[in-house]
């Protein structure tokens, strides 16, 4: 078994005991540097971290293979890359670009294969001068998201 193998294993064992945590990102440098990313479904504690890390510091040797470790939680502007974490952003305004365009609106609903964000847009009227507010809805499937990220508004 590597090294990144036990790593992972353990994180999975760890994570068995949290089912709102889960695994963002998990990364092991060329000199043992291991970085964990997390997200939960309520948004991750310190002490979700201080258990992640406790549960593979403590089942991993420093004799057999030096390491170090950070555990910390995925930032606010950090793009969004599992449906769980669209799922728990539904209300949310997001920033999406696609490979057509990029687009800020908010996240009214999210599945496994696609989002639908909605958001109002000013448009030339039908009938005369001017321009009006349209409410617009747009159903994107995932294939077609390069990059989602939440907006934080004061």
């Amino acid at each position: 078994m590597t090294f990144k193998e036990k790593v992972n294993g353990l994180i999975a064992e760890a994570l068995l005991e949290k089912p709102s945590v889960f695994l963002i990102d998990l990364s092991i440098s060329d000199s043992f540097k291991i970085s964990v990313g997390l997200d939960g479904d309520n948004g991750v504690a310190l002490q979700d971290c201080i258990d992640i890390s406790r549960a593979v510091e403590n089942n991993l040797d420093r004799e057999e293979q030096d390491f170090s470790l950070e555990v910390a939680s995925v930032g606010v502007g950090s793009p969004l890359k599992f449906t769980r974490q669209y799922i728990k952003n539904i209300g949310r305004t997001l920033i999406v670009t696609t490979n057509a365009e990029k687009i800020e609106a908010e996240l009214v609903e999210a599945n496994d294969v696609f989002i639908i964000l909605s958001w109002k847009a000013r448009e030339p009227k039908k009938v005369g001068k001017g321009k009006e507010t349209v409410q617009k809805e747009q159903q994107i499937p995932y294939t077609e998201i390069k990059e989602a990220i939440v907006t934080v508004t004061f």
